[in-house]
């Protein structure tokens, strides 16, 4: 990966990142695991999507993930998010089963994001990238820097801006947002959505209505949590 792969808005904060001996070593495994054969997701070109569509300047929620979802045609560069036409993963039914308790909002049928993405939610993953069939098998290996960065540098703004932090690996993350203007943001903690621990304090947590309403009361345009239809990718809303 080089700097100029980096999205714009955030060169500045994960350029340095780039130089070190850790980020030339991951993209060195990178792409000897291609060549090996093995498969990776998301493919090339997409890894850097959540930053591609939530630029940081625009940045309102943060949500984040562990790593991509590791089966095939699922990942597709957005934490939790799967392209149209994959039928929605356990996780993501129950963020859905949550947004319904919580706002009312229909029980979406697909699972692409890309609509939050768009009005400001950062769908970031601590690792961006996995082997076909091996959940985590990525972890461990330079992306947490790199994601670090991405969420030093939201953190580091005025601006208040929302955390939501789902499971031990997101809330890993919080040292990043303490230390880096905290007062000004609202970060809120629960357990990972997926079915082995989303009954252990995911649901009823609540954090779309509390995201909104703290986004209404610093002066910043709430998020339209409802899932429809795969939105028009022409169509930008932020």
């Amino acid at each position: 990966m080089t700097a100029e792969m980096v999205p714009a808005s955030w060169r500045d904060a994960i350029e340095p990142v780039l130089k070190s001996p850790e980020a030339r070593k991951l993209g060195g495994f990178l792409t000897a695991e291609e060549k090996a054969g093995k498969r990776i997701f998301p493919p090339r070109g997409t890894r850097l999507r959540a930053l591609e569509l939530t630029a940081l300047d625009d940045t309102k929620v943060v949500i984040l993930g562990q790593d991509p979802y590791h089966g095939a045609g699922q990942a597709n560069g957005l934490a939790f998010s799967v392209s149209p036409g994959v039928k929605v993963p356990p996780s993501l039914v129950n963020i859905f089963k949550e947004l319904e308790s919580d706002l009312g909002a229909p029980r979406a049928s697909q699972g692409n994001l890309e609509n939050w993405a768009r009005q400001g939610v950062l769908l970031l993953n601590n690792a961006l990238t996995v082997e076909e069939g091996r959940a985590a098998s990525h972890q461990k290996l330079g992306w947490e820097a790199i994601t670090d960065a991405a969420v030093a540098a939201v953190a580091a703004r005025a601006v208040p801006t929302v955390f939501m932090l789902w499971g031990s690996h997101a809330r890993n993350k919080a040292a990043r947002i303490e230390g880096l203007g905290s007062p000004h943001h609202l970060v809120l903690t629960a357990a990972h959505p997926s079915p082995l621990s989303a009954h252990a304090g995911f649901f009823g947590c609540r954090h779309f209505g509390k995201a909104n309403a703290f986004l209404i009361a610093n002066g910043r345009e709430p998020i339209d949590w409802q899932i429809g239809k795969f939105p028009d990718r022409d169509r930008s809303i932020r």
